[in-house]
């Protein structure tokens, strides 16, 4: 079994994560954009960008790049890694992104933040991956002693973000999705998101 495996039910029955629907964040202001994502964004427009390769390669990659120059660096970015939290559990697999705290480690330390790329097109597939990447993440650090409290979780088709918190045994589920023509307000939230676990780790 691994991370992609997993449903809602399975995750409730075997670490008792129970899951709710409900609007998560108040609106943001949106934040100005730098000249490198407007490029990298008008240059994704001009390409046939339909594969989730394609998009997480000229859409996601960028916009978190734009986020790590956003927040000073505080993260750094996984793309493809496995994280091995509980492998008797299944709680192993590949993650398509990591954010961590970057601590100038090779390893990742501290993944604050699962981000998945949706199959098919449809946000809603994958909630489960990343629900139990959010498991995973959380039974990691406390492998290692760091227990922040909560941690979030997205899945995205590139042009769709849908976010999620773990606290304790509840995920929540956003019931606002995202656009990228609202990168503006992505990024802000994205900001508030990391900027929590500034006072935490």
């Amino acid at each position: 079994m691994a991370y992609s495996d997993f449903t809602l039910g399975t995750l409730e029955q075997a670490f008792g994560v129970v899951n709710q629907r409900r609007l998560l964040f108040d609106p943001l202001p949106p934040l100005p954009l730098s000249a490198d994502l407007k490029k990298a964004l008008a240059r994704a427009r001009e390409l046939p960008v339909r594969s989730e390769k394609a998009k997480s390669e000229w859409i996601v990659a960028p916009v978190l790049t734009e986020l790590r120059e956003l927040t000073d660096r505080f993260f750094t970015i996984y793309s493809g890694d496995n994280l091995p939290a509980d492998d008797a559990a299944g709680l192993k697999g590949e993650c398509d992104f990591i954010l961590a705290k970057d601590t100038g480690s090779f390893d990742i330390n501290y993944p604050i933040l699962q981000l998945v790329k949706a199959q098919k097109n449809d946000v809603e597939i994958g909630v489960p991956q990343c629900a139990a990447q959010m498991v995973g993440a959380r039974i990691f650090n406390e492998k290692r002693g760091i227990h922040p409290g909560f941690l979030y979780g997205c899945v995205t088709t590139g042009d769709e973000w849908l976010f999620m918190r773990l606290i304790d045994n509840e995920l929540v589920i956003d019931t606002r999705k995202y656009y990228l023509v609202e990168i503006g307000e992505l990024l802000a939230l994205f900001v508030q998101l990391i900027n929590e676990f500034r006072t935490v780790l």
